[in-house]
């Protein structure tokens, strides 16, 4: 009952607190102002370190991710939907296939998706060719995701070195011109688009990086 009900309550809460504190900058581009506003399918590609930092974003974008059945992926589960955000269960292992048509779904439903492409175990700062079937499949543009705050918090013995920003820190989310919804008869593991979004977000996490250090 502790882990099932009790914790992942507590997570939440300590999770709204903290992030409560911050000052968020979201910078969007005209066209990215316009996707969102015509209501466009929209993929939110990140690294997996930054999802910490990105997870208050759920009720502003209306986002829907895939969590793991794990019970860490119950924890995210939880926090996002009681952020007003919706998941898709599912893992690299077991129910994979399910959890992404259940986001192409939720695409249909007017959320936004968001994915960490490296994940969900890495390489780390590798994009896997998920994203681009998703896009495929939810006739869905691409947006890559770059975050930065000052002396995040840097959880070292991760995988994915994930970063949480500390209480009262600024936040400054940017976002690369966004990659046109991926067709049919596009490779999506072809080496020139795996590297062309991780450049993207890579810029994106660089000009974010670039923005904080003004501040």
């Amino acid at each position: 009952m502790w882990k099932k009900y009790v914790l992942p309550f507590l997570v939440w809460i300590l999770y709204r607190l903290w992030t409560g504190t911050w000052r968020v900058q979201l910078h969007e581009s005209a066209k990215i102002k316009s996707l969102l506003a015509d209501g466009k399918p929209i993929i939110f590609a990140h690294w997996h370190g930054d999802e910490l930092g990105i997870i208050n974003l759920v009720s502003h974008y209306r986002i829907a991710t895939m969590t793991s059945t794990s019970s860490d992926g119950s924890l995210v589960d939880f926090v996002i939907r009681r952020l007003g955000g919706a998941t898709s269960r599912g893992s690299s292992t077991r129910g994979g296939v399910g959890a992404l048509k259940g986001l192409v779904k939720l695409l249909g439903q007017g959320y936004r998706a968001s994915i960490a492409v490296d994940g969900p175990k890495g390489p780390i700062y590798q994009v896997k060719p998920g994203v681009f079937e998703l896009s495929r499949l939810g006739r869905a543009y691409i947006l890559p995701v770059g975050v930065s705050s000052k002396n995040p918090i840097v959880f070292k013995k991760s995988w994915n070195q994930a970063r949480l920003p500390k209480p009262f820190a600024k936040v400054i989310v940017t976002f690369a011109e966004p990659i046109d919804p991926i067709s049919k008869g596009i490779d999506i593991r072809s080496p020139e688009l795996l590297e062309n979004l991780k450049q993207k977000i890579f810029d994106a996490n660089h000009q974010s990086a670039k923005l904080i250090a003004l501040n």
